[in-house]
């Protein structure tokens, strides 16, 4: 958890901000191997916090370069976007961006269709790579969370221990 700790506040300070009050939220999805890691602060929340992360992608950048993994930084506006930007050792490898004004949908009665169409855009996509549904994604903010606070010394330890009941096995990508 120390390694997690120290890439997020570099992250944090990288994106202009203090450490002070300032946590990293960690969600892992039942199932599948699906990690969310999401800065825990007041201007993180909301539509605001949302419209923050389309352009704060340094957690992201900084984890990409350290995991053997593409880590994905998305948005999810209900009113207005969806949004996600691929990040594969440090660099910037895919991303999508699509406002839900400049989309011509199908009937109103049709929610089948409805359902298809979401399926091919950033989440439902994002979703399809990721093995899970569009709808998981959406509400991974809901699933169980351990809150890392940054800025304190921490104790060199594995990430997967924060939920033992989440893991029958010690998962490769979590490591410590």
């Amino acid at each position: 958890m120390a390694w997690l700790a120290l890439i997020a506040g570099q992250a944090w300070t990288e994106e202009g901000r203090e450490l002070e009050d300032i946590g990293l939220l960690v969600t892992v999805l039942p199932g599948p191997r699906v990690m969310r890691f999401a800065f825990d602060g007041p201007l993180t929340y909301g539509r605001a916090g949302a419209r923050w992360y389309s352009t704060h992608h340094a957690l992201a950048r900084r984890l990409s370069s350290h995991l053997r993994e593409t880590v994905h930084a998305y948005v999810y506006d209900p009113h207005d976007m969806e949004q996600v930007v691929s990040w594969g050792g440090g660099r910037k490898v895919g991303g999508e961006l699509l406002r839900y004004e400049d989309v011509d949908g199908p009937d109103d009665d049709d929610e089948r269709a409805f359902d298809k169409m979401k399926s091919k855009w950033p989440l439902g996509r994002l979703a399809q790579i990721l093995g899970v549904a569009r709808q998981q994604l959406i509400e991974l903010p809901r699933q169980q969370t351990a809150l890392i606070t940054l800025g304190e010394a921490r104790e060199a330890g594995p990430l997967w221990r924060l939920f033992p009941q989440s893991f029958s096995a010690r998962p490769a990508l979590l490591g410590s």
